[in-house]
């Protein structure tokens, strides 16, 4: 299927490694022209080359943390006529709600619902008159099914949604959509972190942790992040313009109900 992305001009933030890399590959297949973001300039430089060697896009790299409105300010600048934002963002470590602080709190939302939203601003305007816009925000399928130790990303990430749900449907009219997808268990290097800090936890081979992880999923294993990263491409495409306000669920069937 032709996504009708040739020539098309993407952000995708936190997009060295995992999820945000799986976007942007696709996109960059697809013919956009896309540019990835990290904190690590030498890991982001490393993912730009390989992505172009995968795709044969057309990809630009902008180092630094994307909360810093230096840098959005030079995505978007290296960008030009924003077409495509994908908004993804690593969220807090696990943590006793006990135990998060003020900073904490205001660090967790400034990441996962601030930021986000600062990006959207900069770019919706353009989309507007160009009568066409993709945004695509990354949360969690913690905001629908919340997980204890994970209360500052589930309430950052559904405060995002809820502001969000009404402006995508007060730019509609001009083709530009604003979407929301939340991964379940996905094989990125924070799924692994997390099995080797429970496996610790219990004194057990991290193998097992992620086994039984796995088994409790109806489809029987994790993740691809390929497989997100494709559905992230369709929800940019051409063929997607009568989707809006919508939080896609891809968790294996890890969530037990029908809303």
């Amino acid at each position: 299927m032709d996504l009708g992305l040739q020539g098309r001009q993407a952000i995708v933030t936190a997009s060295s490694a995992g999820l945000g890399y799986a976007c942007a590959a696709q996109l960059a297949a697809a013919g956009a022209s896309v540019v990835i973001n990290g904190r690590d300039g030498q890991r982001l430089a490393d993912a730009a080359e390989r992505m172009r060697r995968e795709t044969g896009g057309d990809v630009h790299a902008v180092a630094g943390d994307v909360s810093d409105p230096a840098v959005q300010e030079a995505l978007v600048a290296t960008a030009g006529n924003v077409d495509i934002l994908v908004n993804n963002n690593g969220g807090p470590p696990f943590k006793d709600f006990r135990q998060v602080d003020r900073d904490a709190l205001m660090e967790g939302i400034t990441a996962n619902m601030a930021t986000p939203i600062e990006l959207v601003q900069r770019v919706i305007d353009g989309m507007i008159e160009r009568h066409f816009g993709r945004i695509v925000n990354i949360t969690s399928f913690s905001v629908k099914m919340p997980i204890a130790g994970l209360d500052l990303s589930s309430g950052a990430r559904a405060g995002l949604t809820g502001f969000l749900a009404g402006v995508a449907r007060d730019v509609a009219h001009a083709n530009v959509t604003i979407n929301f997808m939340m991964p379940g268990y996905f094989a990125t290097d924070r799924l692994r972190s997390l099995h080797a800090r429970e496996a610790e936890d219990r004194g057990m081979p991290e193998a097992t942790v992620a086994a039984e992880g796995a088994s409790r999923i109806p489809a029987g294993r994790f993740g691809v992040p390929e497989e997100f990263g494709a559905a992230c491409a369709f929800l940019c495409s051409q063929h997607a313009g009568y989707i809006t306000g919508q939080s896609l669920l891809i968790d294996g069937g890890a969530y037990p109900g029908i809303l």
